[in-house]
C-alpha cells in the first residue's frame, strides 16, 4: 500500500491530500530518509510524521488491502516515539533562523 494512502487508513493524517504535501515537503520519513507519497510499505518500517507541535515515530505492523474500521486502525502500527512541543519551543526555534 502506499504511504499517503496507509498514513489516512491508519487515521495518523485524516486527509490523503494532506499526507501527500507532507510527504512532498519532506515530513515524513520512512527508515530515517524522506519518504515520497507513492512509497510502498511493508510491515517493520519506521516511519516518522513531524506535523506542527507534533513529531511522532511508528513501526509499521500490518500493511492492509482495503479500508479499516475506526477501531482497527490504531492495530496496524506500534508508537515508538512521540514528541509534543510547546509553543514557545517552536517560536524559539524561528528566531535562531
Amino acid at each position: 500500500m502506499r504511504l499517503d494512502k496507509w498514513l489516512k487508513v491508519s487515521r495518523l493524517i485524516k486527509r490523503r491530500t494532506v499526507a501527500q504535501m507532507a510527504c512532498d515537503q519532506g515530513r515524513v520519513f520512512v527508515n530515517d530518509r524522506p519518504a515520497k507519497p507513492a512509497l510502498e510499505l511493508k510491515p517493520q518500517d519506521k516511519v516518522h510524521i513531524e506535523l506542527g507541535r507534533r513529531a511522532i515515530t511508528v513501526e509499521v505492523l500490518t500493511v492492509p488491502t482495503g479500508a479499516v474500521s475506526a477501531q482497527d486502525a490504531a492495530s496496524l502500527y506500534e508508537i515508538t516515539e512521540e514528541i509534543r512541543r510547546s509553543a514557545e519551543e517552536l517560536d524559539i526555534s524561528d528566531l535562531d533562523e
